[in-house]
């Protein structure tokens, strides 16, 4: 009950905010490039009835979720490996360094020029783009693991496989699910200006067709579309992280 009444609470500033937008609307204030939330609504429905939504959001998810999946299994991989190997960790660690800071949206030219302009290469972009989370999220968590639980399962005939699978994993989970969160908005994120520069369906081109014809509406349904699959999938990912992490998280955040 308490959790639904927070709930209720964090809706309310955003609903008090879209009466106002559309009182405004009635009464001929808003801008033109802001129509009101029931024209926004009524352009989404029609979208939704015609099948023309599913088109471009099911383009843009595809694109989204496999650089996701991509990028998090190496980074995941990749980070466990750097935690157990110290020569992978001083291969890794000044490349890592190096290149985090650099805009991934910055190598979009490069990688059309190497991988031409359809999904694959942003696709490819993306990966790049949740790669670095992933890994930054799984080293600091599994290199957290304390020394006694390693010696306990040398002690216990573990092997290296063994000791990254069932200890340095397990420690670092807490961590991977942070990484995961970040890299999962990053694909999100990224699909959209990746789409934005270049595409012929998706969300981040249907905003670029509506700002060149003025569809504002248009642009709005997009942006709305963006959020709510990212919000869903964001639930899902928290309904994921509860299952794995029961016996770390505290008594409320298993509820």
């Amino acid at each position: 009950m308490a959790r639904l009444v927070n709930w209720g609470l964090g809706l309310l500033l955003p609903a008090a905010l879209i009466v106002l937008w559309q009182y405004e609307g009635w009464r001929n204030a808003l801008p033109r490039y802001l129509p009101m939330p029931s024209v926004i609504a009524d352009q989404w429905l029609e979208m939704l009835y015609s099948g023309e939504l599913f088109v471009h959001a099911g383009r843009s998810l595809f694109r989204a979720l496999t650089g996701f999946v991509i990028g998090s299994m190496f980074g995941l991989a990749l980070g466990l490996a750097a935690a157990a190997l110290r020569p992978i960790e001083d291969f890794c660690e000044p490349l890592i360094s190096l290149t985090y800071p650099i805009p991934k949206i910055a190598a979009l030219p490069i990688i059309f020029a190497w991988f031409g302009l359809g999904d694959e290469s942003k696709v490819i972009i993306i990966a790049v783009s949740v790669f670095y989370p992933l890994y930054v999220a799984t080293f600091a968590g599994a290199k957290v693991t304390t020394r006694e639980h390693i010696w306990a399962a040398r002690n216990m005939g573990a092997g290296r496989w063994r000791i990254v699978m069932h200890v340095l994993l397990p420690s670092a989970l807490p961590q991977i699910f942070n990484g995961l969160r970040v890299g999962l908005a990053l694909s999100f994120v990224v699909m959209f200006v990746a789409e934005l520069v270049s595409s012929s369906q998706g969300l981040g081109y249907l905003i670029t067709f509506a700002q060149d014809n003025e569809r504002f509406d248009l642009m709005f349904v997009a942006i709305v579309t963006i959020g709510i699959f990212g919000f869903i999938a964001d639930r899902l990912l928290l309904v994921v992280r509860r299952s794995f992490l029961a016996g770390y998280l505290p008594a409320a955040e298993r509820q």
